[in-house]
């Protein structure tokens, strides 16, 4: 379809904007995915076009915080392996279930995370101790098990949709490993360019979507990356912590009133 001149830049400017807050938290799909709707654009063909659109934010994003990513490439493969299967379910989904089916939990997910993020620095401290009385070892320390499957199931969500893919990232890691906020927020940033670019790959073959949506969303997505990074950056942890919950609460508002 044509997009008008408006139309374009207002699909521009919600790439940078899902840019931005993707680097700094996530849920930038819940600022473009609208804005492709009133486009005309039908909804599968908006989410494909909108996860195309915003690989590379995603890695513009990853490359801003890229200070923060030294001595974690051990972390990042482990816990990459196991997203990229599921963002790649997650993409076999979209195509094979309905809507409806996928949406009634994602309240509940997001609200999940929201809780994990609020009280990880008590949790964490708590997990800590009881690691360290007990003589636990490095795996365990990492998230063991239990954060791979999280990641997992994060993954397909976002293979699927994606909105507030990463306040479920950070939900997880920020409880689960032994590691600063703005480090994981960096490795979040990997997991997500990875799961996105899983899914573009796999609907660049078998799914519709808009090249002008998806240029558009890629040039704005990019610049908001590098945008993102330098203002995540340098956020505290409490401050962070406050965005990200506000970000998915606002998240958990549109998904149930949409």
């Amino acid at each position: 379809m044509s997009m008008s001149i408006w139309e374009s830049l207002a699909v521009l400017v919600a790439g940078i904007g899902a840019g931005t807050i993707n680097t700094i938290v996530g849920s930038g799909t819940l600022i473009t995915f609208p804005v492709l709707l009133a486009t005309g654009l039908p909804p599968v063909t908006a989410n494909v076009s909108n996860t195309l659109g915003l690989v590379p934010g995603s890695i513009s994003g990853a490359i801003g915080y890229r200070n923060e990513l030294k001595g974690q490439r051990d972390r990042i493969l482990r816990l990459g392996a196991v997203s990229l299967v599921g963002g790649l379910a997650g993409a076999v989904l979209l195509l094979v279930l309905p809507p409806e089916s996928f949406d009634t939990i994602v309240p509940v997910l997001i609200g999940l995370a929201l809780v994990l993020v609020v009280l990880q620095p008590r949790l964490a401290a708590s997990l800590r101790r009881r690691r360290e009385a007990a003589g636990a070892d490095t795996a365990e320390g990492e998230g063991g098990p239990v954060l791979l499957t999280g990641m997992l199931f994060s993954s397909a969500y976002g293979g699927y949709f994606g909105a507030a893919q990463g306040v479920l990232y950070l939900g997880l890691m920020g409880l689960l490993l032994h590691e600063d906020l703005q480090r994981v927020n960096a490795v979040k940033n990997v997991i997500a360019a990875l799961v996105n670019g899983i899914a573009a790959v796999f609907f660049l073959f078998v799914a519709e979507f808009d090249w002008t949506a998806v240029l558009l969303i890629a040039v704005g997505s990019t610049l908001g990356g590098q945008i993102g990074a330098k203002v995540g950056r340098r956020l505290s942890p409490t401050v962070l912590r406050g965005v990200i919950v506000t970000v998915g609460i606002l998240a958990i508002v549109q998904i149930v009133l949409r």
